[in-house]
């Protein structure tokens, strides 16, 4: 956006239309000459708008996010509430072994692995299939109805897509009419993951293809005029072309989806379950939920929530290292 006077030589900044002495050249210099300390605070300086758009989010992850982690002790404390955190009694990892030896711990974990992998087999695949679906519409018009039919559920609350999941598994409600099941669906145990994560799908898929369909704006139209000369087909271009151009998406996606395997989230999981079904629909969450929340355990519950987020850490450092030695792709 500058006009420059003249060209800057070595060590000697250019001179800017508007006043400004020094260049992005001429400061990334500098910053190079300086480490630590001292080459934050030029860089913070020479970019403080930048920097001054970031606090807002700064504060919200410190307030948020990092600060509550001090609570995280009380899974190593037989916390009461009168003694407050530092007051109650250390027992180290008894927490742990009390949630290991329990009749709960390979239950609530077997279901919360395999609801996050059916969600992933089934549900992952979809977004990517509808957007390559999308792009392949040349009606504009059409496209835009699409998009819209499908963003929709993504915007339903969470609540009343249970309502209506509770309303169409009900003993004479749509699903039971068209399965032929007799008796409420959802008070088969049988049934519980399946219409979990077929809901799930239905809900998030379109929402989640906005990504894809930003990638796929990003691929050089060149490369599908090549395939075409060498008379690669609409499959062929798909397969060729535009899965190789999204694929880095694909894979940061995956990874997080990955780091999140252990993450099944209690809202929907306690307004669809009940005591009957509780075998396969209980996840660590609810458990945490009930533990903590209900029967006022909250060292316990703690207990188990720090267990999930540290194996859903490591999930995400190993696959993360996977992709990065496999493919090249990765988050950092």
């Amino acid at each position: 956006p500058y006009s420059f006077s003249g060209i800057a030589t070595a060590g000697e900044p250019g001179v800017v239309s508007e006043g400004t002495t020094m260049t992005t050249t001429t400061h990334m210099t500098e910053l190079k000459k300086r480490s630590g300390l001292a080459g934050l605070l030029a860089d913070i300086r020479f970019n403080k708008s930048a920097y001054i758009l970031v606090l807002p989010l700064l504060a919200y992850y410190i307030l948020f996010h990092y600060m509550p982690m001090y609570g995280v002790v009380i899974a190593f404390k037989d916390f009461s509430p009168a003694k407050g955190i530092m007051g109650s009694d250390w027992i180290g990892l008894e927490q742990f072994r009390m949630f290991f030896s329990s009749d709960y711990a390979y239950r609530v974990i077997r279901n919360t692995l395999l609801i996050s992998v059916y969600s992933i087999a089934f549900g992952f695949p979809v977004p990517i299939l509808l957007a390559l679906l999308m792009n392949e519409i040349r009606s504009r018009a059409f496209k835009r109805v699409v998009q819209t039919c499908s963003y929709l559920p993504h915007f339903i609350s969470t609540v009343v897509i249970c309502g209506m999941l509770v309303d169409f598994c009900s003993r004479d409600g749509l699903f039971n009419t068209i399965f032929g099941v007799s008796g409420n669906m959802l008070q088969l145990p049988e049934m519980f993951r399946r219409i979990f994560v077929a809901s799930g799908i239905w809900q998030t898929a379109g929402w989640n293809t906005i990504l894809y369909l930003a990638a796929l704006t990003q691929i050089d139209l060149s490369l599908y005029d090549a395939a075409k000369i060498d008379g690669a087909g609409r499959l062929r271009q798909t397969l060729a072309v535009t899965l190789p151009g999204i694929m880095p998406t694909i894979i940061t996606l995956f990874i997080l989806r990955v780091g999140q395997v252990m993450s099944v989230g209690f809202e929907k999981i306690i307004l669809l379950y009940n005591p009957l079904t509780y075998e396969t629909a209980d996840v660590i969450s609810s458990f945490v939920y009930r533990k903590g929340l209900i029967e006022f355990n909250y060292g316990y519950s703690t207990a188990v929530g720090l267990f999930n987020s540290v194996i859903n850490f490591a999930l995400l450092l190993l696959t993360n290292t996977i992709s990065r030695k496999a493919s090249e792709t990765s988050l950092w």
